[in-house]
């Protein structure tokens, strides 16, 4: 298999490569299983370095800023505070810092990864802070400006940063640049929080887009006004809250009158692929029109 300089640099920034040893000798008794912990290993720590990525609704996450805090009963079982326990220990030198979250889910900022989507020369949909929050109050605003400058100057790709903190970004918008490829969505997982979406209306983004994952309840009133696309989800994980399907056919059934891009993520379940995608005989990946599609 051929091994390329992206791929080279892709391993050195995680810490991969090194000398031949033991392991690699021909009749080396280092065990299969051995091996295939080491890939994936290997796997997490990519996935969380942004190189790849399993989300339905992308292609690729980037982590210029990692770790978070719970503002919400969707953080309740957070998958990246999970996973940053993981890399923790793990010995990832980037998930050191222990945060109100958990271990390894401090914020801390990563300027060695500013210009990382810089070296991705082929056209990504790209997940922005798959691993915190980019609107964090603990994330210096003159920080957010220099990741907003990257996207700008990458029209190739399409940036999605996704927030439970719209007010802040609402906020600070008047100092970002707002180019067409950069979307601006934020998490409703109740209706207990529906006021983000007002929040997110505020924004100047030219793509609009709301989370409803973990859905945890029906979301009567949501309004889609100034909205171009709605993903919802159960939630998945050993602790999952159960989704109604009833809940995701009113979100679904708001979005058709609408004519709002609908993607339905998952329904959840111990695992995220448990339940499978289906919602009434039909897989749902709708995409605003601006967007490519997704991987499915």
């Amino acid at each position: 298999m051929a091994f390329s300089p992206e791929g080279e640099d892709r391993s050195r920034s995680l810490g991969l490569t090194g000398k031949r040893d033991e392991r690699d000798r021909p009749g080396s008794t280092w065990s299969q299983t051995s091996i295939s912990a080491a890939g994936a290993a290997r796997r997490t720590m990519m996935r969380a370095m942004g190189y790849q990525s399993t989300i339905e609704w992308t292609e690729a996450t980037w982590n210029p800023v990692t770790g978070c805090d719970r503002v919400s009963a969707g953080c309740d079982h957070c998958y990246a505070a999970t996973l940053a326990a993981r890399l923790k220990r793990m010995g990832n030198p980037r998930y050191q810092r222990d945060g109100k979250a958990g271990p390894g889910f401090g914020i801390t900022l990563h300027h060695d990864l500013l210009e990382l989507p810089t070296r991705w020369r082929a056209p990504r949909v790209v997940f922005v802070n798959s691993m915190s929050d980019l609107f964090h109050p603990a994330v210096p605003a003159d920080f957010i400006v220099r990741v907003f400058d990257v996207m700008a100057g990458l029209p190739r790709h399409t940036f999605q940063v996704l927030t439970k903190r719209p007010g802040r970004a609402a906020y600070l918008a008047p100092r970002l640049v707002w180019p067409s490829n950069v979307w601006m969505g934020t998490s409703i997982e109740s209706a207990t929080v529906l006021f983000r979406a007002e929040r997110i209306r505020r924004v100047p983004a030219s793509i609009r887009f709301l989370s409803c994952e973990p859905l945890l309840g029906p979301l009567d009133g949501l309004d889609l006004a100034g909205i171009a696309w709605v993903i919802a989800g159960g939630e998945s994980g050993p602790r999952f809250r159960p989704v109604s399907a009833q809940w995701v056919r009113e979100i679904r059934d708001l979005c058709l009158r609408e004519r709002v891009p609908f993607f339905f993520k998952q329904w959840g379940g111990r695992t995220p692929k448990a339940g499978g995608r289906d919602l009434d005989g039909l897989r749902w990946d709708q995409m605003p029109p601006a967007g490519r599609q997704a991987k499915g």
